[in-house]
Order: C-alpha cells, then structure tokens, then sequence
C-alpha cells in the first residue's frame, strides 16, 4: 500500500487560475521523499488537498489507501503537517499547547509521549514557558512538536527550516532521521535543495501543476551527465546577459550569482568568453552537477 497516491490530479480556483493539471505521484511507505518545485508551481495546492484546507477539482488523492475527500477525518488523523507559518495562541504554555493539540485529535493522557519529544526536541526545560516567549528557532521546534503529538503515519515538512540557524537546522535533520528510521513516511518542500539531495530517497519536481521529474534523488543528478557547473559571483547583477554566454544555460539568482553550464572540455571556451565580463566578476568557482542544477534545467530554464 501506498502512503500517499495523488492520481491526475486537477485544482482550478475560482479566478480562472490553474493551480494542478493533471499532477500525478505516488509515495511509499516508509520513504524520506523530496517535492521541489518553484513558487506558484503547485506545491502548496498539492499539499494543502492532502491535508484538507482545499478540495481537489478532478482527480484522486488517497492517504494510505483512504481517499481523502472520503473519508476525512481518517486521513487527517494519520497526518502530521509542520506548516511555514507560525502562528501559536500566545496565552498558553508549551505544555498546554500541545495537549490541547493531543486533545484536538482526541488523544488523551498524552503527558508521556508529549515529554519525549520534548527531550529529543530540546524544548524539555521551556515546558511551562509561554509560546509568546519562545524564540523564532524554539517556535520553530514547537511546529515539529505539535505535528508529532498524534503519532502520525506520514508528516509533511514545508519548508520547515526556513529562516533558522545552521546548528537548529542539523539537529532538526538527525530528528527526521531518525523518525524516517523508525519506519514514519516523511515529505518534504524546500527551497533549501542541497537538504533534499542529502536526505531524500527519491525526489519529484513539479512546474506549472505538473509532474516534470521523478526518481531516486541520486539517479536524477546522474542524469545531468559529466556537466559542469561555473558560479560566477559578479560585482552587479545583469539586466540582459550577453549573448556570448546563453550558450551556457545560464541563470542568475538573488546573490549575485551566474551559473553557467557546460560540457567538461568546454572549459577553456567558457573561461574566455567570461573575460568580457571584465571587472565584474568578483569570485569564480567550478562545481559538479547537483540537484539544484537538474532543478533549474527542469523549471527555471524550461521552454
């Protein structure tokens, strides 16, 4: 059985905006799994029709073999979600945040589960601490916390790690380890890519509500073949990038940034067209494929 299997799956808002067309995915038991996608791919519409906020318009989606506009509540049950957004009634403490949270999914007497995600979260001495005090990375413990109270069968990360520190970030990483370890089925967005890539078993990259890519994470960088990757980080960024070097695929991102990409024995004609560049150039580094380079070719650089 499937923990999660979204068949030609169609979402149109009532604006007229195609949101999914035709997604397809399936996910198995027990995978640490990686969907990627730019914004306004359908990324959060997939999500949110798995865990109920949206209705699907065509298509199926099941959660462990249970369709989930059938049966709800079941699904919602063995789904935990660990949103981008905090958002914690600032009256309550952690303690008694999470057992209402328990209580939500009418779980009673869950002090004991409760404490021991706690410890592994290293919120065990803010226990009694209100949410309004906790800091930006504790808040951030704390979704992990409520999306794990009910002992989920799948949890669902977006973007969980947004706007944290490196040394929260890795331990919140080990923690799905482990979890992934123990047999739960995680999913996970990120615009964090080199996360997915040293994670995730498989990855599935969707663009414009469709399914571009999927397979093992590995497989996919594979893919790119002996190409390599030259970040130029330049002085300012372009407003049109010659013509000398499109040849190279490039694209620009929000750190000044260009990255070109080409053939192995390619070097020596990209290093030459780099020097009409001229003072421009700051920093240049050569780097293997990655994930984030099929990731670009995929959407960013898609006809």
């Amino acid at each position: 059985m499937k923990a999660l299997e979204i068949k030609n799956l169609h979402k149109v808002y009532d604006s007229g905006t195609v949101a999914l067309a035709g997604l397809d995915l399936e996910i198995e038991k027990g995978e640490f799994f990686a969907l990627l996608g730019p914004n306004g791919s359908g990324k959060s519409t997939s999500i949110n029709i798995v865990t109920g906020p949206t209705r699907l318009s065509s298509g199926s989606v099941k959660v462990f073999g249970l369709d989930v506009e059938e049966h709800r509540q079941e699904t919602k049950m063995m789904i935990g979600v660990v949103p981008q957004e905090i958002s914690f009634d600032p009256f309550f403490t952690v303690n008694q945040f999470l057992n209402f949270q328990s209580g939500y999914y009418g779980i009673k007497n869950n002090q004991e589960k409760i404490d021991e995600i706690l410890e592994r979260l290293d919120l065990k001495d803010k226990k009694h601490s209100m949410t309004r005090a906790l800091s930006g990375g504790m808040k951030r413990r704390l979704l992990v916390a409520q999306a794990l109270v009910h002992d989920p069968k799948i949890l669902i990360l977006d973007e969980p790690t947004a706007g944290v520190d490196i040394e929260l970030r890795q331990n919140l990483w080990n923690y799905m380890q482990d979890l992934n370890k123990s047999g739960l089925t995680i999913l996970l967005t990120t615009h964090y890519l080199e996360e997915a890539e040293t994670l995730c078993d498989r990855t599935a990259i969707i663009h414009k509500g469709k399914l571009v890519a999927v397979d093992k994470t590995k497989s996919l960088v594979k893919s790119m073949g002996n190409r390599k990757v030259l970040v130029v980080t330049l002085a300012k960024k372009f407003k049109e990038i010659p013509k000398e070097l499109a040849v190279y695929e490039p694209f620009q991102n929000e750190y000044n940034e260009l990255h070109l990409h080409f053939d192995s024995n390619e070097v020596v004609k990209v290093l030459e067209a780099l020097t009409l560049l001229g003072d421009r150039v700051v920093d240049l580094d050569i780097q293997g494929q990655s994930l984030e380079d099929v990731f670009l070719k995929l959407t960013y650089n898609a006809k």
